[in-house]
């Protein structure tokens, strides 16, 4: 991952032609970025603010948060997944580390979320809360989770080029782990003797976390981070193993 450093300024280049690539020839542009998670955010609160009734403090707040930091996690690995078969020119005709492509990927679903968190703290202001002081911590949580991003799409991309069946596996993962991650609903809303169990996923520490920290004005807990970036210490060199593993054959396989 040394290498991902010296080339940083290429990873930077793959990612900004990416966010361009990916709105090319669309009216709205980059506006998708941000129409997207609202039109999810939008029919989320309707169904559970009218219809389920979760009496959840700052609701709207909670489940947009919720899906941003979900939204990073889907895009990140879905993105990255395709870092290597989407660019085959680039891996048959050019020597650089092969990892960049996919790194410089993820940095695009960062970019976007970016976009996603400046709404979401206009959102706040306009609603009348204003961020505590524990929102400082708030970018520590985000950059776990892109650790964690990073990992999994490395071992995804390579997985990727050899077996296709991966991006449709990985999109019904994605599908379940949706449902039984906090995300639309509390975590007070499982067993209690299991509550533990769930937190267990670092996805769900990420977005526990940033409620606390961004709408409730509560410090996240050691455990918190503990779990997040022990998964990511845990997930980048497994990733980063099985990329290098199966990198030699990418020219010939894409």
């Amino acid at each position: 991952m040394i290498e991902v450093w010296k080339y940083r300024h290429l990873v930077k280049k793959i990612a900004l032609s990416e966010l361009k690539l990916r709105y090319k020839n669309s009216v709205l542009g980059l506006l998708w970025s941000l129409l997207e998670p609202l039109l999810v955010f939008i029919v989320l609160y309707f169904v559970f603010s009218y219809l389920m009734k979760l009496n959840v403090e700052h609701y709207h707040l909670f489940l947009f948060l919720g899906i941003i930091c979900w939204d990073l996690f889907e895009k990140g690995t879905t993105m990255g997944l395709f870092g290597i078969t989407s660019k085959p020119s680039l891996v048959k005709k050019v020597y650089f580390p092969r990892e960049v492509l996919v790194v410089g990927t993820c940095l695009t679903a960062l970019i976007m979320v970016s976009f996603e968190l400046i709404v979401f703290l206009l959102f706040m202001l306009i609603l009348g809360v204003i961020p505590p002081s524990t929102a400082l911590v708030f970018p520590f949580i985000i950059l776990g989770e892109f650790l964690i991003v990073v990992g999994i799409s490395l071992a995804l991309s390579a997985l990727n080029v050899y077996y296709r069946d991966v991006q449709y596996i990985w999109a019904v993962l994605l599908r379940a782990a949706f449902f039984m991650t906090p995300v639309i609903y509390p975590v007070s809303i499982y067993p209690p003797e299991y509550i533990w169990l769930f937190m267990l996923n670092p996805i769900a520490r990420v977005i526990e976390a940033s409620r606390r920290a961004l709408i409730y004005g509560v410090s996240p807990t050691l455990a918190d981070f503990g779990i997040i970036y022990l998964a990511a210490l845990v997930i980048i060199p497994i990733g980063y193993i099985i990329f290098m593993k199966l990198e030699p054959r990418f020219a010939e396989e894409v």
